[in-house]
């Protein structure tokens, strides 16, 4: 599943999962990805509140909404503060 995002659907399973107690790598195995997936989610996902458990809240909406924020940002470059066009030094052309 390399460089695949997960489905709205397997978001919504790791929000059952994770508000009914389950541990990351249990997640992981019920719905195929790897641990690393899974706590990069759980991360993606943060409410900034603690659950029942003490752990960071997770919502697969926020977690949607961050995914799709950063593929709309995808390959966007930030404006460098000395100019005007965003080109720096070294894509400036030559005179």
């Amino acid at each position: 599943m390399a460089g695949k995002c997960l489905t709205y659907s397997q978001r919504r399973e790791i929000e059952r999962l994770y508000t009914a107690g389950a541990a990351p790598a249990e997640i992981a195995k019920a719905i195929g990805v790897t641990v690393a997936t899974v706590y990069r989610e759980l991360h993606r996902g943060e409410t900034g509140k603690l659950d029942a458990f003490y752990r960071p809240e997770y919502s697969a909406d926020v977690a949607e909404c961050a995914l799709q924020s950063a593929l709309r940002n995808r390959g966007r470059r930030k404006l460098s503060a000395g100019t005007e066009s965003g080109a720096t030094d070294r894509h400036r052309p030559r005179s």
